[in-house]
């Protein structure tokens, strides 16, 4: 048991949880988060409380971001800006067809002036882009890197809402993506139709992975559709699942109605059974 406090480098982005140590940050407070970079700023959007889980592993916060930390910190978006503004129009004077997600900008010692820019990008296929790094290099006076990124990388990158109204899972709190597949929206019984089923990124949505658990044990277990069960209203013939309610749909041969009845109070009929077992 121990104290979490969670903080985000960016409104609405990643959360990163840390143990507060001796601080007690409040909502709203700027706190100084160990990087590899070193100490960077982020705002505290979880004020340090008790949980029940071993807080060990957790990184500990470095301090309460000072006034000269929040003049870095100010000077590193303002770079950023800058390089995002420069990448854009060389893009454009080399033709490249590239488009650019996100930029990061390490500060040097003051005496050496080692910045580092490293520049995110996505394209439609690998590019030569030997001639725009020396001229990116030449326009921000400092080391530049070029990364493409993937489709999935890319949403995760930029953030943005999902179909269901709350921001993307990959750009929340995913911290790496699971294989999805067709089939999991076939066992789930979705309209197989791109639009539906493609997240922000154009790929499946991750959040299929979530249920598909719950989908197979239903299946495993309930009467198949079209199967001749008893229920407490009467025998019939099963007509429709219902995962989320962990139901069965079943119409009655009393009087051809339907009940919704819950997977557990449902089985075949004992004459179905020993005949199966004679034969």
């Amino acid at each position: 048991m121990g104290m979490l406090c969670a903080v985000s480098f960016n409104r609405y982005g990643r959360l990163y949880y840390l143990d507060p140590g001796e601080l007690r940050p409040q909502v709203g407070d700027r706190v100084l988060v160990p990087t590899d970079d070193g100490p960077e700023v982020a705002e505290c959007v979880w004020a340090a409380q008790w949980v029940s889980e071993d807080t060990d592993g957790f990184p500990k916060l470095v301090g309460l971001a000072e006034d000269a930390d929040l003049r870095r910190d100010e000077l590193l978006r303002r770079r950023k800006a800058e390089a995002k503004v420069a990448a854009k129009r060389l893009i454009r004077e080399h033709g490249l067809p590239m488009k650019v997600v996100a930029v990061d900008h390490v500060l040097g010692a003051p005496d050496t002036g080692s910045d580092r820019t490293t520049i995110y990008f996505t394209a439609p296929h690998r590019v030569d882009f030997r001639s725009l790094v020396r001229d990116l290099g030449a326009t921000l006076r400092c080391r530049v890197e070029l990364r493409q990124l993937s489709a999935r990388d890319s949403a995760r990158v930029q953030g943005g809402i999902g179909s269901c109204g709350r921001d993307l899972c990959c750009a929340t709190f995913l911290n790496d993506f699971e294989p999805v597949t067709i089939r999991m929206a076939k066992d789930q019984d979705l309209p197989l139709n791109p639009l539906r089923i493609s997240g922000a990124c154009g790929r499946l949505m991750c959040c299929l992975k979530y249920e598909h658990p719950l989908y197979q044990r239903f299946q495993e277990s309930a009467p198949a559709i079209g199967s001749r069960v008893s229920t407490p209203e009467g025998d019939g013939k099963v007509v429709g699942h219902s995962v989320p309610k962990d139901s069965v749909t079943v119409r009655l041969d009393a009087d051809g109605s339907r009940c919704s009845c819950s997977r557990a109070s449902v089985c075949a009929p004992r004459q179905a059974h020993d005949q199966h077992y004679t034969a």
